[in-house]
């Protein structure tokens, strides 16, 4: 029985030999173009201290891609099993398969370089507009790198000749491992398949957010390979067609129009027709010099648990020092996620269908952030947060537009409290505390909170229960606040208390659903702004998170020219006009202005309602001038990320190295 097994396990071990060739060979061939690429960009490698990081994060990647390569051989193993037609047939798919996916990793790192030179970066989903126009980009590719374009169409045969070659002798000697061996392996390699491409035990399998360590996206980007990249551009982009569709069809210039029209502004304040919202934005407030600004983004916390807008009793701190600054009291979130919380307030960005900008591939380099604009102006950015810097993309998302620093849980040494979101919210102040102290000169920071969300773990010894049970929201939401008061108490006496204007904010609710086609009451949030300068006052129109942007540049004495659609609430001017919000849930989206609210959804006509004291009332037509502001807004999400329209104007325009054609 045991030589019996022996020889079995041997059978099994010489079936898949051929895999293990082809993985030592992608590996040493990935390795070596990596190296290649770091020695041609030592520069900023070095610069970037991340030659370590580049190599071991490289091979990581590229096994993830063997993982994913391997997929289809595992599936097809139980052929090897099945008699001689079966062996033969499993030898001759591992006799092209295999060559064929060494021959796409050889072309993509051949193609790596012209295409860095090109975009700075790996392929990514601009590659596939090469596939798109093949005529205009060959004959560009020809002009501009006939030589890496001969190595090219070289590398394609002599790849999968070579491939062929190297296989001969590992499929010469292999032996079928017979059926039942072949059907009871199968599963184990699907699970070895699944373990490499998850390349983690973690929450979140690995990601290019996992390799974004530097301020440098093409740095970053060698640590993966160009096939993975351009394989995680295609999945990116097939969500993104998945999920993005228009409401109704509005033309471009319609919308933009619209758009203005709805930013309040006079025609004069635009200034670039390619960036059709870019404008220049006056300061309303003229401190000495600009101040500092800080941004405390509270882990969903809605109205329902603060005591100052009609909730539990549960927010102390935050009512106390709601009378200290200027206090939001219908402030609407636009989303039911974080990083929805994140793209409205960091970057002003209105809300759509698709997944929020924060995970999209157009939006992963050269998107507009308040951290782009003040990073400008002199100001070291940061993003401080108590969790893992890679969930939802936010690592890769922030350190590509404009954050210097990124700080997460793995930059706590000792901390108070580790839970399953990372270290308490007193941890993250006093790091944000320390931060702020040692700052020498103007800085913007997103402090990004934790505690409270499920399971809802917090230290002991902090709060009186509110709830019997600890671990509950209403709990977690209390111990929150005691953090956050906590924090205030510092900051009040600290240097940078009279320089920095401070807006915390939550980034949406906790618990939003309801039998309402959208359940506008779950999504009102809580918004205070507060420091030195900051006069206690309250607004009380109906407002977005889109808006917070542009009026906290206004308060930190900061003109600039920015594409923001939100609105600057400290200009006098607006007080007459009527506030407005909008916020999605799933497919829908609500459009909300005063007491009227327009609802769109995916192929149903739009609806209009009365919005009073938290509930529906009677439904009419849409009138025509709210349901145009209503589509413009959901419509205009769409067209400026497609149109690459939210960015400032020194970006680089990745479309300028390309034929005109492409951008038709």
């Amino acid at each position: 029985m045991h030589k019996i097994f022996i020889t079995k396990l041997a059978q099994l071990f010489s079936a898949l030999r051929p895999l293990l060739s082809f993985l030592l060979s992608a590996l040493t061939i990935l390795l070596l173009s990596r190296l290649a690429l770091a020695t041609w960009q030592w520069e900023r490698v070095a610069d970037a201290q991340m030659l370590q990081n580049v190599l071991l994060q490289g091979l990581r990647f590229d096994l993830v891609t063997c993982g994913l390569l391997f997929i289809i051989p595992a599936l097809c193993f139980p052929l090897s099993g099945l008699g001689k037609f079966g062996w033969h047939a499993w030898k001759g798919m591992l006799s092209w398969y295999l060559p064929a996916c060494f021959t796409l990793l050889v072309f993509m790192e051949i193609s790596t370089p012209s295409f860095v030179t090109q975009y700075d970066v790996r392929p990514n989903a601009l590659f596939f507009k090469y596939l798109i126009y093949p005529k205009e980009v060959l004959s560009m590719l020809w002009k501009a790198y006939p030589l890496q374009l001969i190595i090219g169409f070289a590398a394609v045969p002599a790849s999968m000749l070579w491939m062929r070659a190297r296989l001969r002798r590992p499929l010469l000697l292999a032996r079928s491992p017979g059926f039942t061996a072949a059907l009871l392996a199968t599963p184990l390699l699907l699970v070895l398949c699944l373990a490499m491409v998850r390349s983690t035990t973690a929450h979140r399998p690995v990601s290019p957010s996992t390799v974004a360590r530097s301020n440098d996206p093409m740095v970053n980007s060698l640590s993966l390979n160009s096939s993975y990249s351009l394989l995680y551009a295609a999945y990116e982009r097939l969500r993104e067609s998945e999920n993005s569709f228009p409401y109704t069809r509005v033309a471009a210039a319609a919308d933009v129009a619209g758009m203005r029209a709805a930013m309040l502004l006079p025609i004069s304040d635009f200034t670039n027709n390619d960036i059709p919202t870019l404008h220049q934005q006056l300061a309303t407030t003229h401190p000495d010099e600009p101040l500092n600004l800080v941004i405390i983004l509270e882990e969903s916390l809605g109205a329902e648990f603060v005591g100052s807008l009609g909730g539990l009793p549960l927010t102390p701190n935050l009512d106390e020092l709601a009378a200290q600054g200027l206090w939001f009291e219908h402030l609407y979130a636009t989303g039911t996620r974080s990083i929805r919380g994140i793209e409205a307030v960091v970057t002003g960005f209105t809300p759509s269908a698709n997944e929020s900008v924060v995970k999209l591939s157009k939006a992963q380099r050269g998107f507009f952030t308040l951290a782009s604009l003040l990073k400008e102006h002199g100001y070291a950015t940061s993003f401080i947060y108590g969790g893992e810097g890679d969930f939802d993309n936010m690592r890769r998302f922030f350190v590509g537009n404009g954050f210097d620093h990124v700080i997460d849980q793995k930059d706590y040494l000792t901390p108070v409290f580790l839970g399953s979101w990372g270290v308490s919210d007193e941890d993250l102040f006093q790091r944000a505390h320390e931060q702020f102290e040692a700052a020498e000169g103007p800085f913007f920071s997103l402090v990004f909170s934790a505690s409270n969300h499920s399971p809802y773990e917090y230290p002991d010894g902090r709060i009186e229960l509110y709830d019997p049970e600890p671990n509950t929201v209403n709990n977690a939401v209390k111990y929150a606040d005691y953090a956050l008061g906590e924090f205030f108490k510092k900051a009040r006496q600290s240097r940078y208390w009279e320089h920095t204007v401070f807006m915390v904010v939550a980034d949406h609710n906790s618990r939003v659903y309801g039998a309402s086609l959208v359940p506008i009451e779950r999504f009102r949030i809580p918004g205070l702004i507060l420091g030195g300068s900051i006069a206690p006052g309250r607004h009380t129109q109906i407002a977005s998170q889109i808006d917070l942007g542009p009026t906290l540049l206004s308060l930190i004495g900061m003109s600039a020219e920015h594409p923001m659609v939100g609105r600057d609430l400290t200009r006098p001017e607006l007080a007459a006009e009527p506030g407005r919000a909008m916020m999605q849930y799933y497919s829908s989206q609500a459009y909300m202005e005063n007491e009227q609210v327009v609802v769109l959804q995916r192929n149903i006509a739009p609806r209009q309602f009365i919005y009073k004291d938290g509930a529906y009332g009677a439904e009419s037509e849409p009138t025509a001038s709210l349901l145009q502001k209503a589509l413009d807004y959901a419509n205009w999400s769409d067209l400026a990320y497609e149109n690459q329209w939210y960015r400032l104007p020194d970006v680089i325009d990745q479309k300028s190295a390309v034929p005109a054609v492409l951008h038709k």
